[in-house]
């Protein structure tokens, strides 16, 4: 397919790219862009914050441009998907993409709150009959509950259902947020745990919030420190209201009766399915690509000639090697690893300070399959490919790696990425794990490129702007050129 531009338009790639700069806020990785979406991702854990209204007028501007996120608020791990631009035809009009970022002129629109590491004080209120492994189980779940914030639980006392007794724990209450599980329920603001809070001086914000199960929270503050009265199902491990607003106080969010009355969108809970923890719900959406970065440095260079290892020739103040290690490094990979093998003790100190793994090829002498199979044994269990990396290709840019990394989607069919440039195929490959096993019965010296024909079907051809994908030094004239 060809598609001819009209004056003024600019590539779909080019535009998501433009756009997502300015929509990304803190604390967020961009991907490449590849056929027109550019996917940005957490850099942390912590609690997605999106600019709803924001994100609304973006999507009303014109039909090319469709920008789709999480809802706000949603706890996010470390590599998970927050939002996506997508660019519908192959260009949008200059205009188009101007009139967005000029909207996006302040703050980007989609961040993450980092977990703020915040402690935390359970009280416990009892009365007459009050079964302790109640209350043991209720420390438990609150620990739980509190871990999947990042927090932990300091303090826990137990004390019995009046005014007075709990107006002293009050006091005693150590760490950032002040627990309190009443022996009952709170009914009014005259109960018994509003009352203690405003007799050692503290001040109650509101009380009640229109999430189910979870109406009858109570938000207080007690010297500068928010304290909650917690309803009946915060016992309970399954999501409730008590969640939303520990997440928003865990990422260092204010938390007012306006935004608590603003939950109730979305805050009939307790008609949703298993109700899992936000924990659990996180494991299950989209995230970024788990990509490991292999190098081949384990060859002779017998091509080169003379003497030493040409991987360690310098180029521009450095070795070959490390310029193609630094590229890894500054890429959106997930791990790094290099597998030695001829001169593998000076190799190491080539790379020292890159942050790099190691692995050693022993039977490196029976060619290049060695090598890459030694580095393949050793890769994490949890990674979803592995893109392989000669050491002796010192141009390739971590811009074109990430290109790769954005363009692997084995669901639709791209399993292997395969970078081009002026129609020719190069090098680094990036290879789904399921094609390890194939790949580590290789022998001889041909490396994993016998697999192509094998798995064309599976194969994606990314065209890219980097000549360094197909200039391999193994000849002194190659060397000359470079």
């Amino acid at each position: 397919m060809v598609a001819r531009l009209d004056a003024g338009d600019i590539t779909e790639d080019a535009a998501a790219t433009r756009i997502a700069a300015r929509l990304a806020g803190p604390h967020l990785t961009i991907s490449a862009a590849y056929t027109g979406r550019v996917n940005l991702f957490a850099a942390q854990d912590g609690l997605a914050t999106i600019d709803a209204a924001t994100i609304h007028a973006l999507n009303r501007t014109d039909e090319a441009v469709t920008i789709a996120t999480l809802p706000p608020f949603t706890p996010v791990r470390t590599g998970q998907m927050l939002a996506t631009i997508k660019i519908i035809p192959f260009a949008v009009p200059e205009a188009i993409v101007s009139a967005l970022e000029w909207m996006l002129a302040g703050a980007g629109p989609v961040g993450v709150a980092p977990w703020a590491g915040l402690s935390a004080s359970l009280i416990q209120t009892m009365l007459p009959g009050t079964k302790p492994a109640v209350l043991d189980k209720s420390v438990q779940v609150t620990r739980d509950r509190l871990a999947g914030i990042e927090a932990d639980l300091a303090q826990q006392m137990r004390v019995p259902h009046e005014v007075g007794a709990l107006a002293s724990a009050l006091r005693e209450a150590e760490g950032d947020l002040v627990l309190v599980i009443g022996a009952s329920a709170i009914t009014d603001r005259r109960d018994v745990i509003p009352a203690a809070l405003e007799r050692v001086g503290g001040t109650v914000r509101h009380f009640g919030m229109p999430v189910d199960p979870g109406n009858l929270l109570l938000l207080g503050e007690l010297n500068g420190r928010p304290v909650l009265g917690l309803p009946g199902c915060a016992r309970s491990p399954k999501l409730n209201g008590v969640d939303w607003v520990l997440q928003r106080l865990g990422a260092g969010l204010p938390v007012d009766a306006a935004a608590i009355m603003a939950m109730g969108v979305g805050g009939l809970l307790a008609e949703m399915p298993g109700r899992p923890l936000p924990r659990a719900m996180a494991t299950s959406t989209p995230r970024a690509p788990r990509i490991a970065g292999l190098v081949l440095a384990g060859g002779f260079g017998r091509r080169m000639g003379g003497e030493g290892n040409k991987l360690l020739r310098p180029w521009r103040g450095k070795p070959l090697v490390r310029h193609v290690v630094e590229a890894a490094m500054g890429a959106q990979l997930c791990a790094v690893s290099v597998a030695t093998g001829h001169q593998a003790a000076e190799v190491r100190t080539a790379l020292e300070g890159t942050g790099v793994d190691f692995t050693h090829a022993p039977d490196h002498g029976q060619g290049l399959s060695a090598t890459l199979k030694a580095g393949l044994a050793a890769l994490s269990d949890d990674i979803d490919g592995v893109l392989v990396l000669l050491g002796d290709m010192p141009r390739i840019g971590s811009a074109t790696i990430d290109r790769l990394v954005a363009a692997f989607s084995p669901e639709d069919g791209r399993a292997i990425i395969v970078p081009t440039c002026g129609g020719r195929r190069g090098n680094p490959i990036l290879w789904d794990r399921s094609f390890l096993p194939e790949m580590q019965a290789l022998t001889g010296d041909t490396g994993a490129r016998s697999l192509l024909i094998r798995h064309a079907a599976a194969l994606c051809e990314v065209a890219v702007e980097d000549e360094g994908i197909l200039l391999d030094v193994d000849t002194p004239e190659a060397l000359a050129g470079l």
